[in-house]
């Protein structure tokens, strides 16, 4: 089904700013007088935000990696077809802090229990099928990250996990980037924030226009 509007998504490593980022440039967007729906994952919905505090409640230590994956693409499932899709079918530009590539990442190259293919015919399921049509990964370095959010309020239960698990998470998005090019758009997040803004500002208004996304009269 074609859907009017676009999805934009932003993935990275923690700590890369991804959040801050995309929050500002919804912000810009909006005052150009783009449609814009700002949103994130796990959560975006009321269901799926109870099932966030699971996946990132610092007590839960004894979840299971397969259990795990399963909650993350039952509280997308809810996100999707709650938020995201309606806003796509009515012409909207949807921005997501994080989404199904983050699955891949995180419970694919970063736990190595599962094959990646394993993974996909499930997120699959749980999307409909939805893929995003811009994805801006903000890349950092795996210490780096992790040190920008040392005694961050939100600090969780997966930001805990040792360094080499982010690394290979890190890597995990470099590789889907580079497999996929002319989805994913890369920018380096160890930049002084201000110079991200404007890089991010910068591509995503030059995409915007490539594909004839105007804002509204």
């Amino acid at each position: 089904m074609e859907r009017k509007g676009k999805f934009i998504t932003f993935e990275g490593p923690d700590g890369s700013g991804k959040s801050t980022q995309m929050a500002r440039l919804a912000d810009h967007l909006t005052a150009l007088g783009f449609p814009v729906v700002a949103t994130r994952e796990p959560g975006g919905t009321r269901i799926g935000d109870q099932i966030r505090d699971i996946l990132m409640g610092l007590k839960n230590t004894d979840l299971q990696p397969r259990t795990e994956l399963l909650l993350f693409q039952a509280s997308r499932a809810q996100h999707v077809q709650e938020v995201i899709l309606p806003h796509l079918e009515q012409g909207d530009l949807v921005l997501c802090d994080r989404f199904a590539d983050s699955t891949l990442a995180y419970q694919g190259y970063g736990y190595q229990l599962f094959a990646i293919e394993e993974i996909k015919p499930i997120i699959a399921f749980a999307t409909s099928g939805l893929v995003p049509h811009l994805t801006l990964l903000l890349d950092i370095d795996a210490e780096l990250g992790l040190r920008r959010r040392k005694g961050h309020a939100e600090w969780t239960r997966m930001d805990a996990y040792e360094q080499e698990y982010h690394q290979r998470v890190r890597q995990g998005y470099l590789e889907m980037a580079r497999r996929e090019p002319q989805r994913w758009l890369i920018i380096d997040a160890s930049q002084p924030p201000d110079q991200v803004q404007a890089q991010v500002h910068l591509e995503v208004l030059e995409w915007l226009e490539r594909v004839g996304f105007a804002p509204r009269a």
